[in-house]
């Protein structure tokens, strides 16, 4: 694909007269092929400041004054990249919007675009890693220190080159060097688990004293990259990892912390954080993650997930951060054993509307969960629902399409020449993730007529108890 933008493209998004008359006016623009929504949504932490609605030719423009300067991120639903923004930027993007190319066509042109394009790269090489990685934890703790700082000496040296050839401020300087940095460190807090995990080992491996070496500088109160998922991403696996240790230090009997009940070891990484992290953005976040992340696992309705919430509660200074663990802990109750189907409206090839209740009614059914991005999931449970289809032929097994194009769904349905009927299309995916609390494509969810028989089921396991 041509990643250069148009020149009428410069034309029409970008007014030069402008910027040179109001420096602080901040210009972002681009063209989206494919496009999966009429709008574009441009966020700073995870407040939108504004919205910018697609032209005939799927263009779009924002004319920014008085934004804080900084790491920011455009949504084009169901998907979302960053963009660093000055004030006096000009910035234009190009991309294709079909969910297998949406990171990876994309480009940017003009202010920072170095610093832009450099995040994504980043982005992109951290994900072709992943296989290597996974290889690498199967290493002894020196080898896999070297692994990981190679790598990352070679993400580093890039940087420098980069810095030594184009101006860049001390702020962009920063989120670059991030995007390096703590990725690595991550791969660095998985390590004793996931060695574990792949060598069969009966035991945490016993780490030198110098495989935790960067702890000691670390920030743990990073206002600006609260929101920055390398960072992030580094900061839960981090008080994952030390209230893991703590709890088979402290607790009664040196008790194994993965035998312990999760309620246990989630209070425990609610306390880490609340005495280690200040900056209130960020120790909300990190509460509200620890919270999402119990109730999804434990999705059951007991004394302790209320016991839970209370705890979570008394610390977060966040009202949207608690109505959501309200609405989530109330999807749980709502997706328990006996309760009817949620009122969830979905669309079919006709382009007819649907409810969950309207489908499943008068027979028994599995709804299992698909996406276009993820081609070798999709293959591999399409082959595996002909299988349970002629295991199982009482049941009726109905597709949900999540985060794809209507045209593209349509298109892979015929394709694989699965039967309309039972294939149905999430236009909303944020709606239907959060009321059947779909936190992997494996779920799937039983209903006999309307009732609930299994709503936190696996398409691997759905007849195990059934």
């Amino acid at each position: 694909m041509n990643k250069i933008l148009p020149l009428i493209l410069f034309c029409i998004s970008i007014s030069c007269t402008d910027n040179k008359e109001n420096k602080d006016i901040v210009y972002f623009a681009g063209e989206i092929v494919n496009p999966t929504s009429d709008f574009v949504v441009l966020y700073k932490d995870n407040k939108p400041i504004d919205s910018a609605a697609l032209d005939a030719e799927n263009r779009f423009q924002f004319k920014l004054e008085n934004i804080d300067e900084g790491l920011h991120h455009f949504d084009h639903a169901p998907q979302y990249q960053y963009v660093y923004l000055e004030k006096g930027d000009s910035v234009l993007i190009r991309l294709n919007a079909a969910p297998a190319y949406f990171d990876e066509s994309l480009v940017f042109s003009g202010d920072n675009e170095e610093v832009n394009n450099f995040l994504i790269e980043m982005f992109l090489t951290n994900e072709d890693e992943a296989a290597l990685i996974r290889e690498y934890y199967k290493l002894k703790p020196e080898a896999f220190s070297k692994k990981i700082d190679s790598l990352k000496k070679q993400k580093t040296d890039e940087l420098k080159d980069l810095f030594n050839n184009v101006e860049i401020s001390e702020e962009a300087k920063k989120i670059a060097s991030a995007s390096i940095i703590y990725n690595s460190y991550l791969h660095k807090e998985r390590y004793p688990f996931y060695h574990k995990k792949y060598t069969g080992e009966s035991s945490i491996h016993e780490l030198g004293k110098d495989f935790y070496a960067y702890r000691k500088d670390l920030d743990l109160n990073n206002e600006e990259l609260s929101y920055f998922r390398p960072y992030y991403d580094f900061l839960k696996h981090h008080f994952g990892n030390l209230s893991f240790m703590d709890c088979y230090k402290n607790c009664a009997d040196n008790a194994i912390p993965e035998n312990v009940s999760m309620l246990h070891i989630n209070r425990h990484k609610l306390k880490m954080i609340d005495s280690v992290v200040s900056e209130k953005k960020l120790r909300n976040n990190l509460f509200r993650n620890i919270a999402v992340d119990y109730l999804i696992k434990e999705h059951e309705i007991s004394k302790e997930s209320e016991a839970f919430i209370a705890d979570f509660k008394a610390l977060s200074t966040n009202k949207e951060h608690i109505e959501e663990i309200n609405d989530l802990y109330g999807n749980i109750k709502s997706l328990q054993i006996n309760q009817d189907l949620p009122d969830l409206v979905l669309e079919c090839a006709t382009g007819k509307e649907k409810t969950l209740k309207s489908i499943a009614k008068n027979q028994k059914t599995v709804f299992y969960f698909w996406t276009s991005d993820r081609k070798r999931h999709f293959r591999n449970t399409i082959n595996l629902i002909n299988q349970l289809q002629k295991e199982n032929p009482s049941y009726t097994f109905v597709g949900i399409n999540l985060k794809t194009g209507n045209e593209e769904w349509l298109n892979m349905i015929a394709e694989r020449n699965l039967n309309k009927e039972n294939q149905y299309w999430a236009k909303d995916f944020k709606t239907v993730q959060k009321t059947l609390i779909l936190d992997n494509l494996n779920k799937c969810i039983i209903a006999n007529d309307t009732i609930i028989v299994n709503g936190f089921g696996t398409i691997q396991n759905a007849f195990a108890t059934n």
